[in-house]
């Protein structure tokens, strides 16, 4: 029953484990002992007036994870939180195992190594200081960054041993001794995001800010139409604008994650290179386009629905439940394309390397995969390309594609001279690897009692060939618990739009679904909502729980969904506040990404459809342990932010090509209209896992129940609109 959107694959699981082995994790640094700072392991350099800089090794795209793994290395080392800087680690993975952001992954993934490393870094200095006091090793105690002997009084500074330390063997990170949680003093405390004042201060510190010597701008036009290769330009026309120094034609290749067919207009600036791309004038051999269109593919999804798909999970006897259900209730949903939408544009700055190489620096959430594509892109081993990971402003999946880089590159080898690829509001829109559509019709039969006792789904989604595309799974955590009868099916449209993976993928859009349809089903049986998941969930508190991927982490439970369902109904004084007309509380659970979250809304609906979300009280459970409570609360808040976004947004497409292209089409959700939010964390006796995603699905079929709490108007279909709305309760 666990959500599998984003798993890691087996190489990440397998660097993550050779990293945990030891060897890796804490390789000691060959010139430690000349050094005035010295290297202990891979993460921790000790400077002699006793700070400490710690790695951050995993992509930072505004989850604050720069903050948090570096958090739990200082806590296992003993020092205090003030002596420490943080830096990004290269992106190596020989070194520093997996490095991405995705999945709401690094939690789970660094939570026991990352603290073993701080362990074993202090039982290095510890070794360090017996030695040199001739005092046995277990009458010593650390604290704040000194190695303290309580017999003598006598104290050493981590700095001032930090030399010694370092050519000491690299203890078994399996046998270190780690801290009792009653002892942390940092894990568990708030801490600000390391780089907020310089974000705040407007400091060159994310991709698009990188600049180099000599370095030229480029911006690369692609055909509209995935796939398209160029017929003819005006290459002369764009030479005579200003500031031009080249441009050229690249053929792209057929890799789906690479570089498309473009044309590179290079110049002095940026702005230069876009103003001349409008005497281009390209044409392209788009023709393959013209069936996939929005329209179309909703007329084919509708004649697919109606027939049988192939089917992913069947259990019991549905056909014999429904016939001897006492009722029946059925829905068809439909959930549209989303783009990502960063605030950052996609951008890349390249710069070729005297060895044939070339030298990246570039906002992405898969750096290593990123040196691959780019060797494979230039022709040159992966090992001859080095990538540094910059800050992104933003990423929700879609930097775990890297073709802006494989661009950057393309183009700096051609001018043998560094650039930086910048692409426009536009492009990010056009060129996106959007989060596909589905379109899904939903049953239940309920017995006399009201009890759900068989569930049908049929789903369309998109395909390229016999297969889903990315992100076009249409099951997921999708109420295979609600009913002891249950089918899944699934027919696939072919398309050729590019798809990926976006925040909380598959969970994002089969959350709405089915959780907008629990609602019915209550309706539809009498029952309050709370009530009527409640009823379920107990009902199935002893079930097995299955095996997970991660090892220590747990899969979904019945009893942890229970709990935050409670929490949220007590918090949000469900049932017992009595609202003004035009006002309604909707309440959703979901279990994603390892976290079970339950989110009550608050909407107000106006007479002419206007809507509003006034408060989200939201409660989940990702373990024993909030690392960073202050991340931990943005993180839901943010969520709870993108998730209400997103239900006013939608890509359409004609004859291949997006239409929506920028922020008049795609809105972005205002500070006016974002809502209170109430969070809160029910602690649990699991190791704590990631909240990058698993805040967001719930709040999308949240806010359309409370919609139809407020106004009676049922929303199964997606973006949000007023006219939605006043179809919905019968007002057009």
């Amino acid at each position: 029953m666990a959500d599998t959107s984003f798993q890691p694959s087996r190489r990440f699981v397998l660097m993550a484990g050779v990293a945990a082995g030891g060897g890796l994790m804490l390789g000691l640094s060959p010139d430690a002992e000349a050094a005035a700072s010295a290297a202990i392991g891979n993460y921790i350099t000790i400077h002699p007036d006793n700070t400490v800089t710690i790695l951050a090794k995993n992509p930072e795209i505004g989850q604050g994870i720069k903050t948090m793994l570096p958090m739990l290395i200082a806590e296992e080392l003993d020092v205090d939180w003030g002596q420490v800087k943080i830096e990004t680690s290269p992106a190596d993975e020989k070194r520093f195992g997996a490095q991405f952001a995705g999945g709401s992954a690094s939690t789970p993934m660094n939570w026991d190594n990352h603290r073993k490393v701080g362990a074993a870094g202090r039982s290095m200095l510890v070794a360090a200081a017996a030695a040199q006091l001739k005092v046995p090793v277990d009458s010593l105690t650390t604290s704040k960054g000194q190695v303290i002997h309580k017999a003598s009084g006598k104290k050493l500074t981590y700095g001032s041993l930090a030399g010694a330390a370092a050519k000491l063997p690299v203890p078994d990170l399996n046998t270190v001794k780690l801290k009792d949680a009653k002892d942390y003093t940092i894990i568990g405390k708030a801490k600000g995001g390391t780089d907020s004042a310089r974000v705040l201060k407007g400091e060159p510190i994310f991709g698009i800010d990188k600049t180099l010597p000599g370095m030229k701008y480029a911006v690369y036009v692609k055909a509209p139409v995935y796939g398209a290769k160029l017929k003819s330009a005006d290459f002369d026309a764009v030479k005579a604008m200003p500031g031009i120094t080249d441009v050229f034609a690249l053929d792209g290749g057929s890799d789906f994650h690479g570089l498309r067919p473009g044309v590179a207009i290079v110049a002095k600036s940026w702005w230069y290179a876009k103003a001349a791309r409008e005497a281009l004038k390209p044409v392209w051999d788009d023709a393959h386009g013209a069936p996939h269109d929005s329209g179309t593919y909703a007329e084919k999804a509708k004649a697919l629905l109606a027939g049988k798909g192939t089917v992913s999970k069947n259990t019991g006897d549905v056909d014999a439940a429904f016939d001897k259900a006492a009722k029946v209730t059925e829905a068809t949903y439909e959930v549209p394309f989303l783009p990502h939408a960063p605030m950052e544009p996609q951008n890349c700055t390249a710069q070729p390397t005297a060895d044939g190489g070339m030298e990246i620096w570039a906002p992405t959430q898969l750096p290593n995969s990123g040196k691959e594509l780019v060797g494979k892109t230039i022709g040159v081993a992966a090992d001859k390309v080095v990538v540094h990971m910059q800050r992104c402003g933003g990423g929700f999946g879609r930097r775990l594609e890297n073709d802006y880089m494989a661009e950057a590159a393309a183009i700096a080898k051609k001018l043998n001279g560094p650039v930086k690829v910048v692409w426009t509001r536009e492009d990010d829109l056009a060129y996106d690897y959007f989060r596909p559509g589905a379109y899904q019709v939903v049953r239940a039969g309920l017995d006399a009692g009201g009890a759900t006792t068989a569930y049908h789904t049929r789903a369309v989604t998109f395909g390229q060939g016999d297969k889903p595309a990315q992100g076009a799974a249409t099951e997921g955590y999708a109420f295979q618990g609600l009913a002891p009868n249950y089918r899944h099916e699934q027919a696939l449209i072919d398309t050729i739009i590019p798809t990926g993976y976006l925040r909380a993928p598959v969970s994002n859009g089969m959350c709405f679904v089915h959780e907008s349809f629990w609602d019915e089903i209550a309706h539809a049986a009498g029952k309050d909502p709370v009530a009527s998941r409640l009823e379920v969930l107990e009902a199935h508190l002893k079930d097995p729980r299955p095996s997970d991927n991660w090892g220590n982490q747990s899969t979904y439970n019945p009893a942890r969904a229970k709990a935050v369902l409670e929490q949220v109904a007590q918090r949000s004084g469900w049932g017992k506040t009595k609202l003004p007309k035009g006002v309604g509380m909707g309440v959703a659970t979901y279990f994603c990404h390892l976290g079970h979250f339950a989110e009550v809304a608050k909407v107000k609906v106006e007479d002419d459809g206007n809507w509003r979300v006034l408060k989200v009280w939201v409660v989940g459970d990702v373990g024993s342990t909030i690392i960073n409570p202050s991340g931990a609360r943005n993180q839901v808040e943010g969520s709870v932010i993108d998730g209400i976004g997103e239900l006013s947004q939608a890509i359409t497409f004609a004859k291949g090509s997006a239409q929506e292209l920028n922020f008049d089409a795609v809105p972005m959700i205002r500070m006016s209209q974002a809502p209170q939010i109430d969070v809160h964390f029910h602690l649990s006796e699991f190791a704590p896992t990631g909240l990058g995603e698993p805040a967001l699905p719930p709040v999308l079929p949240a806010v359309t129940n409370a919609i139809f709490a407020a106004c009676g108007a049922r929303i199964r279909s997606l973006p949000l609109t007023v006219e939605n709305i006043q179809a919905a309760r019968g007002k057009v």
